[in-house]
């Protein structure tokens, strides 16, 4: 459990930045209560963009993420998981190759394909239920009304991982799952999507205010 709850180069949880992003609920103390109080605070407190993506280590660093407003799935489970570890509460970054099925028309055209790789979630260990559960605090309530769905809950005793279905319509499927780590896998990230959207990679798609990717050219080779 040692390897799951001290900070990191990514879950630099110490930082004074990060510290002071933690004052409206480290009140809380290290129990489920908190775990519960954090998830909804840091699944609403960025809206969720997919948009502007930057891989290069620095940008992805906890300190560095609260400083936004606005972050995708990989950037929110790394502010959660930093936060789960600065109580004391283990936590591990997940990752998986999603598709989503709905309000995504914009974002297929850009990556040329349906799949979201890397999409981020955390496995959390609350000691009040002595077990692993996976949580996914990145659709916000304000997206998820936008796109017609309920925003995904968590209790702490279930894996909470994604709406699958929206009435009748299919919202969300995974295709593939990474697996957990201690760490963000930075190289492997950066391996995976350039495998998967070389076009970002290649300067073919240009970044603009609509979308923008940055990226480490060494972790990706």
């Amino acid at each position: 459990m040692e390897t799951q709850i001290g900070a990191t180069y990514f879950l630099n949880y110490k930082h004074p930045c990060f510290q002071a992003f933690l004052e409206p609920v480290i009140h809380l103390g290290n129990t489920k209560s908190f775990a519960l109080a954090y998830y909804t605070f840091v699944r609403d407190y960025f809206l969720y963009d997919p948009y502007h993506l930057d891989l290069r280590p620095e940008a992805l660093q906890a300190s560095h993420i609260v400083g936004k407003k606005r972050a995708w799935c990989v950037e929110k489970a790394i502010v959660f998981a930093a936060g789960l570890r600065a109580v004391g509460i283990p936590a591990r970054l997940g990752y998986a190759i999603v598709e989503n099925h709905i309000g995504v028309e914009r974002l297929t055209r850009i990556l040329q394909t349906p799949k979201i790789v890397f999409h981020g979630y955390v496995d959390v260990y609350l000691s009040d239920d002595q077990k692993w559960t996976k949580a996914t605090p990145a659709f916000d309530s304000r997206v998820c009304k936008m796109s017609g769905v309920e925003p995904l809950q968590w209790d702490g005793q279930n894996d909470s991982l994604f709406q699958a279905y929206v009435g009748s319509s299919q919202f969300m499927e995974y295709h593939h799952d990474y697996g957990v780590f201690s760490d963000v896998p930075i190289q492997l990230m950066h391996r995976e999507m350039r495998a998967h959207y070389p076009q970002l990679f290649d300067g073919t798609t240009p970044n603009s205010k609509q979308f923008s990717f940055y990226f480490d050219e060494k972790l990706s080779l």
